[in-house]
């Protein structure tokens, strides 16, 4: 198993970077293929959501493939390569895997515990399925990693450390105040008819609003929505649907909108939101001059207190973005392996030789090996980059009431971010909950989750290396088995005067010696090969027999052929 995943999410990048980096569907599907199609991979999966986008990946060498995804990520994005790669970090292996369990669980999104990216996660690899560029691993990891997911909702109250993006953004637009008293009566604007828009517009009618108007470009889809909020048992809203160019008419008559669409273009300008305000109140909406927040220092954990400030470190970093921690995984992705070797020994304050290392070679096997494992200890010594917190408000300064609510859930945004300093205008987006998710509590259960992480990459991890080991395994048994059929028709031309009985009883008798002298050996390299460190097993196995790696391969392709066959779509 070589997995790889080279992303970005709102832990590592600023909301202007997510946003000009956000992936349509068709670039999604291309990015898959592309991904595939390049030489370092052989299998790919693409999770994009409003807050993190990743390539996962099954690679076979660790350098061309962080060089090659990073790449592909760049290309499909749009942002250039050099401006993307302070904001990426890169899993591989066993952190990749634990890395996407934890993102099924909910604790790496914007509010910890949501259970929206389940479904995010099932779409992905529904999608690659659809192309192909989903093989055994991709199955394997995806597929278990919605059942830990699952597992972590239903035996933790993990659902009560957070909530879905959409309360928590009610939430804020209530300031403090209680959802269901603040929406009560209210008349609300739904922009957008996919997933995200319509579990909005569904809580807003378990909350209470009186009347819910959906826009969609796709006029159909909005009328759909809102026969299905109609026809609900357990809320007494009042909903109907009207086409895209009704949408200035209905935000004037709106006291909130919510907008989740999949446009890449604004589709509330703050001219359009002003003119709201204004055939609401009567007055122009000003702009308001909002003074500036000190900006705070960066948060970096690493010696030293500064970025790239401690002259012990190896590197430099200078020039890394800033709020960024020198020991996290951003500084290292993409690193040579002498570098990142000499990153490792400082950040585990280590002895190894400085000097000695960087006479390696990145190519060499030892130096592979050793970068491996220095990625691995840096990671998993390290932790998460530092989270921006959310600046404390300036002393003195209060805005006016608002008289329009703007919800904007889109990534890229939908509603125009100058619509912040419009008098009268309340905005939260993905950029407001990012800061404001930087203050939420953290639930107890959270650690119950991590602990069902941990142990789920651990069975996972053994799965794999077991499975890695199966078609030596039965390569050899189709060995010993051809020996024997061999030696029987040796016997039977020998001794002809042999009846059928008496050909049985050889016959089971030295299967039975064959099969006795492989069992112990079978069993006890898989039980070998299921631990850490025991991929060698396999080529041990090999090398002793000395099996056709070709009969191995085969043996291989037949059963991934076998797993695609059985696999659900």
């Amino acid at each position: 198993m070589s997995l790889l995943v080279v992303g970005l999410s709102h832990r590592s990048a600023p909301v202007s970077v997510l946003e000009r980096a956000a992936l349509s569907t068709d670039a999604q599907v291309k990015l898959a293929q592309d991904t595939v199609a390049a030489e370092p991979a052989t299998e790919a999966a693409v999770l994009a959501t409003c807050n993190r986008i990743e390539l996962y990946a099954d690679v076979d060498k660790f350098h061309a493939g962080v060089a090659e995804l990073s790449t592909l990520l760049a290309q499909h994005s749009g942002v250039g390569l050099d401006e993307l790669t302070p904001y990426l970090y890169v899993h591989y292996e066993d952190r990749a895997v634990h890395h996407l369990f934890s993102v099924a669980c909910g604790l790496d999104s914007m509010v910890v515990g949501e259970g929206q990216i389940l479904a995010q996660l099932k779409d992905s690899l529904a999608r690659a399925q659809e192309l192909h560029s989903a093989g055994r691993l991709m199955n394997d990891l995806f597929q278990q990693g919605l059942r830990v997911g699952k597992r972590a909702h239903s035996e933790t109250g993990i659902d009560r450390a957070g909530q879905s993006l959409v309360t928590f953004g009610l939430e804020q637009l209530a300031a403090g105040g209680e959802v269901r008293d603040w929406v009560r009566g209210r008349k609300a604007l739904v922009i957008g008819a996919g997933s995200m828009s319509s579990l909005a517009a569904a809580t807003l009618a378990r909350a209470g609003v009186a009347e819910i108007v959906v826009a969609n470009r796709t006029f159909d889809r909005a009328e759909r929505l809102a026969q299905i909020l109609n026809d609900a048992d357990d809320t007494y809203v009042v909903a109907r649907a009207v086409p895209m160019d009704a949408v200035p008419d209905e935000l004037t008559r709106a006291d909130l909108a919510v907008s989740c669409t999949g446009a890449t273009g604004l589709v509330l300008t703050a001219d359009a939101v002003a003119a709201a305000v204004e055939g609401r109140t009567g007055e122009p909406a000003a702009e308001i001059d909002v003074p500036a927040t000190p900006k705070q220092p960066p948060a970096v954990s690493g010696p030293g207190g500064g970025l790239g400030a401690d002259e012990n470190c190896p590197l430099d970093l200078t020039a890394e973005q800033s709020g960024f921690s020198v020991m996290g995984e951003a500084a290292v992705a993409g690193m040579a392996a002498a570098e990142l070797e000499q990153h490792a020994a400082w950040v585990d304050n280590g002895t190894v030789d400085i000097r000695e290392a960087g006479r390696r070679t990145p190519e060499s096997p030892e130096a592979e090996a050793e970068l491996i494992g220095a990625l691995a200890a840096a990671a998993a010594r390290v932790g998460r980059i530092p989270e921006r917190r959310r600046p404390e408000p300036v002393a003195g300064f209060a805005r006016p009431a608002p008289a329009l609510f703007l919800l904007d859930l889109a990534m890229p945004r939908d509603i125009d971010a100058a619509a912040h300093r419009l008098a009268g205008v309340r905005l939260v987006d993905i950029e407001t909950l990012a800061e404001a998710s930087a203050d939420a509590p953290m639930a107890a259960d959270v650690d119950q989750v991590r602990r069902i992480v941990s142990d789920e990459v651990a069975a996972f991890g053994a799965a794999q290396r077991a499975a890695h080991i199966t078609p030596t395994v039965v390569a050899l048994r189709t060995m010993a088995a051809d020996v024997v059929a061999g030696e029987i028709a040796r016997l039977d031309g020998r001794l002809p005067d042999l009846d059928e009985r008496q050909r049985g009883e050889i016959r089971q008798a030295v299967h039975r010696v064959v099969d006795k002298l492989l069992h112990a050996p079978t069993v006890r390299v898989k039980q070998l090969a299921a631990e850490p460190g025991g991929a060698g097993y396999a080529d041990a196995l090999r090398t002793l027999f000395d099996l056709d790696p070709e009969t191995v391969a085969a043996v291989s392709r037949a059963v991934d052929s076998t797993d695609k066959k059985d696999r659900p779509a």
